[in-house]
């Protein structure tokens, strides 16, 4: 019976002992090379490069139309200049300086527990299919915003003009008129 109860007690032990060695790993931060495998695991490199194409195309038509309202009588040659010159700078973009840039803000947020997890979830089939699905929901997203945005950002620029005439108003009326 003594040497039941004991063996009962070692389990106990070991059990609490496993459960606190589990608590303190989950505790413990991501390594850089943890972060690494993760940004690995997501294809952060070609999702990075995806983004940035998607918001090229869009920039470059919202760059084509004010260049075109500013200065209407600008080539199409000199429009393909102008996507070259955008086109040149996406692609000496440094995507890896940036995942390293990115790497200690990952670490500062996230255990070791919570990077292994997440390379867990973004190595199975669902999180395989979300990272190949994002780039097109991103650009359908921005693409389904951007009526919005653009009547915020219209109703912010009003506001914006009126509250400086008001202010010009104001100081125009508050200068003190020359006396003859």
């Amino acid at each position: 019976m003594k040497k039941c109860l004991a063996a009962g007690l070692l389990v106990v032990l070991f059990a609490s002992i496993s459960v606190l060695g589990q608590s303190a790993a989950a505790d413990d931060p991501a390594t850089r090379e943890d972060v690494t495998k993760l940004f690995d695991v997501m294809n952060s490199r070609e999702q990075i490069h995806a983004v940035m194409d998607a918001m090229l195309k869009q920039q470059r038509a919202m760059l084509r139309t004010i260049i075109k309202k500013e200065y209407p009588d600008t080539s199409d040659e000199q429009l393909q200049r102008y996507d070259s010159v955008m086109d040149n700078f996406v692609k000496s973009f440094p995507i890896d300086s940036l995942l390293d840039d990115m790497a200690p803000v990952y670490q500062k947020h996230l255990s070791k527990a919570d990077v292994e997890a997440m390379v867990a979830f973004y190595s199975a089939p669902t999180g395989q299919k979300l990272l190949r699905e994002m780039p097109g929901m991103m650009t359908d997203s921005m693409q389904a915003m951007a009526p919005r945005l653009q009547m915020m950002i219209e109703k912010m620029k009003q506001r914006v003009e009126q509250v400086a005439k008001d202010e010009h108003e104001k100081k125009a009326g508050s200068t003190p008129k020359p006396t003859s």
